[in-house]
């Protein structure tokens, strides 16, 4: 202890960022990247607006949704605008302070994204394996449980990741290049590992009708597991899975295509009756 007290860390001033230094026409791909983060934004408060004022969307699947929608909103805000700051005017260079801040907040996020995967693979795996006790085993009280104990674990989680940082010497490059998330891995094994059990609950049903009627309810969560963990197998990370969730629920979720139609019956009818008392 008298050791640590007395050590003098190394801790540079800046971190240069050059990941994307050096890729031609980068500048066409992150205007492209406005574009995507401004829709993203509008469509992500689509969703929770929509869940929030359409009160027949209040089952415990739907505080999951918006709890998704939501993270990811505040994820895209975290990164793309440095993001584009970094590539549009050539800001390579971060502060020690600003970095380890900028790395809580995505990690933070990033991580929660991960999380609310595994609470949507929660649900699903109540519903198919046990869809006579669904509405006992996934009530509002666990969701919102699970979700508070996840939001807690990523802080908690970036936060240790984060303070180890302070505790370490940079001596010699101060270059980021990329960088990774090993808390990433596990929403996915505990995802692949609910699908199994699923594949297994639907092995068990006796029509194949059935079977694919089951499996027809987890086609909108399986295609948010692909484009999140796809990328990050790859690349490690984009922000086209945030930009993505609210049109994957708009188009694969039976009770939120309702809403927007009934919303749109209704404002059609206003207008009619305004345009008719004018």
């Amino acid at each position: 202890m008298q050791f640590l007290k007395n050590t003098t860390f190394v801790r540079p001033a800046n971190f240069i960022i050059s990941g994307f230094v050096g890729i031609p026409n980068i500048r066409y791909y992150f205007v492209f990247l406005c574009f995507i983060y401004i829709f993203s934004v509008v469509g992500n408060t689509a969703v929770m607006l929509i869940i929030i004022f359409d009160h027949t969307l209040r089952s415990p699947k739907y505080i999951a949704v918006f709890n998704l929608a939501f993270t990811d909103l505040l994820s895209n805000s975290a990164l793309v605008p440095k993001v584009l700051d970094i590539s549009l005017f050539n800001h390579h260079y971060i502060s020690y302070n600003n970095c380890l801040t900028f790395m809580f907040f995505c990690f933070t996020l990033i991580s929660m994204q991960a999380f609310n995967l595994v609470v949507l693979s929660f649900d699903r795996i109540m519903a198919i394996m046990y869809p006579l006790h669904y509405q006992m085993r996934v009530s509002h009280k666990i969701i919102l449980s699970l979700i508070t104990f996840f939001w807690l674990l990523a802080i908690a989680l970036t936060g240790t990741a984060v303070g180890l940082l302070t505790r370490l010497h940079f001596c010699e490059s101060v270059v980021i290049n990329s960088y990774y998330s090993f808390v990433l891995w596990l929403p996915l094994i505990f995802v692949l590992g609910s699908y199994c059990c699923i594949g297994y609950s639907l092995s068990r049903i006796s029509t194949c009708k059935e079977r694919v009627k089951a499996l027809k309810t987890c086609t909108g969560h399986l295609s948010l597991v692909a484009i999140y963990f796809i990328p990050i197998l790859v690349v490690y990370t984009s922000v086209m899975p945030p930009m993505l969730n609210p049109i994957i629920y708009v188009l694969q979720t039976a009770e939120i295509k309702k809403s927007l139609k009934r919303s749109s019956r209704t404002n059609l009818s206003t207008l009619y009756l305004s345009t008719s008392n004018s």
